[in-house]
C-alpha cells in the first residue's frame, strides 16, 4: 500500500454518548462524512493515511517520468505520459479528501518538502531500464490496486469516493505494465533477461509496500475497527502473492524466492522471509533514492512558484470589483 506506517491516534476526551453513537454507525456500515462528528483519533489517523497516500502519488511520478523521453516507441511514450498525468490527478484527489478533515493542502505539502511526512518506500528505488517501467506497472500498481479496492468501501466518504476513480485508472496502469513485461518476456534473450532482472529487483520491495507484518503493527487493529482499513497488512500481502505468482508463471519468469511454494492445506502460497531491516532503512531515509526524490520535489516546487503566484493574482483580480 502507499500508506505503510500509519499509527492511529488515540482518542481524546470525547463524550461517551457521541463516541458510542459513532462506533455504532461504524458497526452498521454507515459512511462518515466531513461534517459528521468523529473522534479526534479517527480524524488524525485519516489525515496521516490520506496525506501519505497523496504524497506517494506525487513522488511516484518521478521514477517513471524519468523514462518518458526514452520510451522505445511513440505509443509507449504516449501511454507513459498519460499514466504519469493520472498519478498527478490522484494526488490532487487525495489532497482534496484530506482537506475535508480540516488540514490545508499547503501544510501537507510543506511537511513533505521538509522531510517530515512519509511516502511509500517503493518510490525510493531506481528505474534502471525500460523493463523497470513494466515491473512498476505490473507489481507496484498491482499491489496498490490490491490494497485500494477495499478502500472504496472504507468508512470515510470523501476518501472512499476518491478511491473509486483512482482504482479505475490504476487498473489501466497495471495492465500496461503487464503488457510491457509480456512483450519483453516473449522477445529476444536480452529482453527476457531484462524482464527477469526487473522482477528480481522489484519483487521484495513490492511486498514491503503493504507495510510491516501484523506482529509488528499493533495499531492495525484500530484502523480495521474504524474501517479505515478493511484488511490487515498480512492479509493483503498474501492476496497479492496468490494473484501474482500465476501471472509470473504465464510470463515464464521466476519469482526470486526459493522458499515460494503452494500450500495445499492453506490454499495459499508460502513465501520466504522479507528483509524488514531494508524496509525500515528506506523508511528512515536511507534508501537508494530518498535524497534524490526529495531534492526533485523541492526543485519542482520552487520552479512552480511563479505559476502559483500568477494563479493567486488572477483569483484575486476576479474577486475584486471591476473598475
Amino acid at each position: 500500500m502507499y500508506a505503510q506506517m500509519v499509527t492511529p491516534e488515540k482518542n481524546g476526551n470525547e463524550s461517551l454518548p457521541e463516541l458510542a453513537d459513532f462506533e455504532a454507525r461504524i458497526d452498521a456500515g454507515d459512511t462518515i462524512e466531513a461534517r459528521d462528528w468523529m473522534p479526534d483519533g479517527y480524524r488524525k489517523t485519516l489525515i496521516r493515511q490520506i496525506s501519505q497516500h497523496a504524497h506517494s502519488e506525487i513522488v511516484g511520478q518521478l521514477p517513471e517520468a524519468n523514462w518518458i523521453t526514452r520510451a522505445p516507441t511513440l505509443r509507449r511514450k504516449a501511454i507513459l505520459l498519460a499514466k504519469v498525468q493520472d498519478e498527478a490527478g490522484h494526488g490532487l484527489y487525495l489532497y482534496g479528501a484530506a482537506e475535508t478533515l480540516g488540514v490545508s493542502r499547503q501544510e501537507l505539502i510543506n511537511d513533505l518538502l521538509a522531510g517530515k511526512a512519509k511516502y511509500s518506500s517503493i518510490f525510493n528505488y531506481p528505474t534502471l531500464n525500460w523493463a523497470d517501467i513494466g515491473a512498476i506497472g505490473w507489481l507496484v500498481d498491482g499491489a496498490a490496486i490490491m490494497n485500494q479496492i477495499p478502500l472504496c468501501r472504507c468508512s470515510y466518504g470523501p476518501y472512499a469516493r476518491a478511491m473509486i476513480r483512482i482504482c479505475k485508472e490504476e487498473s489501466f496502469h497495471q495492465r500496461q505494465g503487464f503488457e510491457i513485461m509480456t512483450v519483453m518476456a516473449q522477445g529476444t534473450s536480452a529482453q527476457r533477461s531484462m524482464a527477469q532482472d526487473a522482477l528480481n529487483r522489484w519483487w521484495w520491495p513490492s511486498l514491503m509496500m503493504f507495510g510491516p507484518p501484523d506482529s509488528q503493527s499493533p495499531h492495525t487493529a484500530q484502523s480495521v475497527r474504524w474501517k479505515i482499513k478493511l484488511l490487515t497488512n498480512d492479509q493483503i500481502r498474501q492476496r497479492f502473492i496468490d494473484q501474482t505468482v500465476p501471472q509470473a508463471d504465464y510470463l515464464g519468469l521466476t519469482i526470486p524466492d526459493p522458499a515460494l511454494k503452494w500450500n495445499q492445506e492453506t490454499g495459499h502460497y508460502d513465501f520466504g522471509e522479507i528483509d524488514w531491516t531494508e524496509f525500515y532503512n528506506v523508511i528512515k531515509g536511507h534508501g537508494p533514492c530518498n535524497n534524490q526524490r526529495l531534492r526533485a520535489r523541492r526543485q519542482a516546487h520552487a520552479d512552480g512558484a511563479w505559476v502559483r503566484e500568477a494563479a493567486m493574482a488572477y483569483a484575486q483580480k476576479r474577486l475584486s470589483p471591476s473598475k
